[in-house]
């Protein structure tokens, strides 16, 4: 069966600018494209756009499909504005959590605090035996009680484990706090296991993937395979969501703890909607956290530069175990000594031909790192979401002279670096539109200042094209999927204005009304139907 869109304004997004009348699609794929006069006699069914605008299908290129749906239906912490506030709604959320079951906590930020105090072990202790446990926004430091802690092993006497912090007090008394593997010991003692947890999995992850069709997001390149036991759950919870009960293409990122057993169990992925990614290894942790590795100390910290989590040696190892399965690696790398890191490894074990390794994040970067990455087969996965939401704390975090090539997006792109955009979701807000934003203007909605680093900011179409033509180049795609040609995918995001006309903030009021996933409408906000 053919059908032929037509009747907007529809984007091809290979140049500037460039829009066509009409897309014959068949099945799956785009046919032709075209006047409607010349289509529409091949076509069995004509789709009237009714003015609305349609672009290639928008891919987030780094988030964590689970976690973000936990947030969900988890306590949200995102909102308070102080400890005592956070405190006050992890009690009203110990009312109703029952004895027996962890209390979870999602997203507390105390650079949202007035006085940036985090609370104690002792005070959340007050609150309830049970074992409670708080993630930061940033999913790289975590904050538990005594019955937290304890489930972990973790006493006075423990020592911190390589890669991790246990934190303490001026008196030297834990305070609750797990930095970076430390956190491992806690989280690994949660009870993760059976088919009703598999359910809760595939709940959580359907969730999810609704919210991000709503958004007009046909796919996103996920990492999930580690957290939840055994990595046949998370595996089995996306073979139940993914292709017949939602059409959605998610491409699945293996950390590099249980990529090995993925590799030799010979598994089933269901393409073109469930597809096997990159090795995914972290360098360091995150600058809100101050785990994120520095070459020169944090400006509000002399003396310390953060955190390596695997040694050179350990990184190599994992580069190598990669490369002898032929495949790349997708790295965490914020500072630039974890950037650093990492990059001296992939130039002495260079990706399979025909492949390009990811970096993810790139926060702190230097002009030396910039022009070695410029030489290598690489796409840096960037959230310019960050922006917003890390300034303008981070000045005081890096200090002045570090902000030249601090979300360096536009230097990026300008060196010829392919770059992909994605929200770390559940770190940031999933909705691309936010993202969007963030990246031309380089501040919150509507702040009356010209944006963070205002050199940095990049066009819409570039924006935009990092979350299409970017996002397919990071799995080496980009020749069938990523814009709207003869050929490619008929993957479409349809929203109810143009992203191109107007002022930035009228990009803000743009909503999804279509989300199309390989010529199949999974998203009708009128309908409100997935």
């Amino acid at each position: 069966m053919k059908q032929l869109w037509y009747g907007g304004t529809i984007y091809t997004m290979e140049k500037e600018n460039e829009t066509v009348e009409a897309v014959l699609v068949r099945n799956d794929r785009i046919l032709a494209v075209g006047s409607f006069a010349e289509l529409h006699v091949q076509a069995d069914e004509c789709i009237n756009l009714q003015g609305t605008v349609m672009y290639p299908g928008f891919v987030d290129s780094h988030l964590h499909l689970i976690f973000q749906g936990e947030k969900l239906l988890r306590l949200d912490l995102t909102k308070a504005r102080s400890a005592e506030e956070m405190l006050a709604m992890v009690k009203e959320a110990a009312e109703t959590t029952p004895a027996d079951q962890w209390l979870f906590g999602e997203g507390w930020n105390e650079n949202n605090f007035p006085d940036k105090r985090i609370p104690t072990m002792a005070e959340l202790d007050a609150i309830r035996k049970g074992p409670i446990l708080l993630t930061r926004v940033c999913h790289h430091v975590v904050l538990g009680n005594t019955a937290a802690l304890q489930a972990g092993g973790i006493t006075e006497t423990s020592k911190a484990p390589a890669g991790g912090e246990i934190g303490r007090d001026p008196a030297g008394k834990l305070n609750g706090l797990l930095y970076e593997k430390a956190s491992d010991l806690v989280t690994n003692a949660i009870p993760r296991g059976g088919e009703a947890y598999i359910d809760s999995l595939a709940a959580e992850l359907s969730l999810a993937v609704e919210q991000m069709l709503s958004v007009g997001l046909t796919g996103a390149h996920t990492e999930d395979m580690s957290y939840f036991g055994d990595f046949h759950n998370p595996l089995t919870a996306f073979h139940r969501v993914i292709g017949e009960k939602h059409h959605f293409r998610v491409n699945l990122l293996r950390h590099y703890t249980v990529f090995e057993k993925m590799m030799q169990a010979n598994l089933d992925f269901d393409a073109p909607f469930i597809e096997p990614g990159a090795m995914k290894i972290f360098t360091d942790g995150s600058l809100g956290g101050s785990t994120a590795a520095l070459s020169k100390s944090y400006a509000d910290q002399p003396g310390h530069n953060g955190l390596l989590v695997q040694t050179d040696e350990q990184l190599e190892e994992l580069v190598k175990l990669a490369r002898k399965y032929d495949e790349v690696v997708a790295v965490h790398m914020i500072g630039d000594a974890g950037a650093e890191q990492i990059l001296n490894v992939i130039e002495q074990y260079p990706a399979p031909s025909g492949k390009r390794d990811r970096l993810i994040h790139a926060c702190v970067l230097r002009e030396d790192l910039i022009e070695r990455m410029a030489k290598l087969p690489v796409v840096v996965d960037v959230q310019p979401a960050f922006v917003p939401s890390d300034f303008p704390w981070v000045i005081d975090r890096l200090g002045e002279e570090r902000l030249e090539y601090a979300y360096p997006w536009k230097t990026l792109l300008d060196h010829g670096i392919m770059c992909a955009a994605g929200t770390d979701a559940p770190i940031e807000d999933f909705n691309p539109i936010a993202s969007i934003y963030a990246a031309v203007e380089r501040k919150r909605p509507y702040a009356a200042h010209e944006g963070y680093v205002p050199k940095e900011k990049i066009s819409r179409f570039d924006a935009i094209r990092m979350y299409t033509v970017g996002s397919a180049q990071a799995i080496c795609k980009e020749h069938e999927r990523g814009l709207i040609k003869p050929g490619y995918a008929a993957d479409f995001s349809i929203f109810d204005r143009d992203l191109f006309a107007g002022t930035s903030e009228d990009m803000l009021k743009a909503q999804a009304v279509k989300t199309v996933v390989a010529g199949r409408t999974v998203y009708d906000r009128t309908e409100q139907k997935y």
